[in-house]
């Protein structure tokens, strides 16, 4: 069974997102082990009060330990794919780790350390809508790949 996270910079908490959010790893769970790993430590929180560069610099130091079997960040400036593209994406590996990044985005030199870099819109969102976003997809991604009907 394939295994894919989602590496996140970000508070953790509980809400209604997270309701939903977990309403789509379980739908997941017939087809891959799907986990939402939020990481925020003192070094990210105290990153983020000096700039922009040590804040990214501090994500990529956070995301360095997960960065194995294939990995997808999610940035602006990344490909733009339908359904069917991502569905192909997420099941050619055994192991897909995706990365959504801090307020400041990510460095350059973590992105280039990634398989792929894909955008999931042009709109700057909220990571709770960015991460219940990706988690339908993933979800309609694995429904394509096993002929379920929740495309359709």
């Amino acid at each position: 069974m394939a295994k894919i996270n989602i590496y996140t910079i970000v508070k953790p908490s509980k809400d209604e997102f997270d309701k939903l959010s977990n309403e789509f790893i379980k739908m997941c769970s017939k087809f891959a082990k799907v986990e939402v790993h939020t990481i925020f430590n003192k070094n990210i929180a105290k990153a983020q009060t000096i700039n922009e560069v040590e804040a990214q610099k501090s994500y990529s130091e956070a995301f360095e330990p997960y960065l194995k079997g294939f990995c997808i960040a999610l940035d602006v400036l990344g490909d733009k794919v339908d359904s069917f593209e991502f569905s192909k994406l997420i099941t050619s590996s055994s192991e897909i780790n995706f990365f959504i990044g801090g307020a400041y985005g990510f460095e350059r030199e973590f992105l280039k350390k990634c398989d792929k870099t894909l955008t999931l819109s042009s709109l700057t969102m909220a990571h709770k809508i960015v991460i219940l976003v990706l988690l339908e997809q993933i979800f309609r991604g694995l429904a394509i790949k096993n002929n379920h009907p929740y495309h359709k």
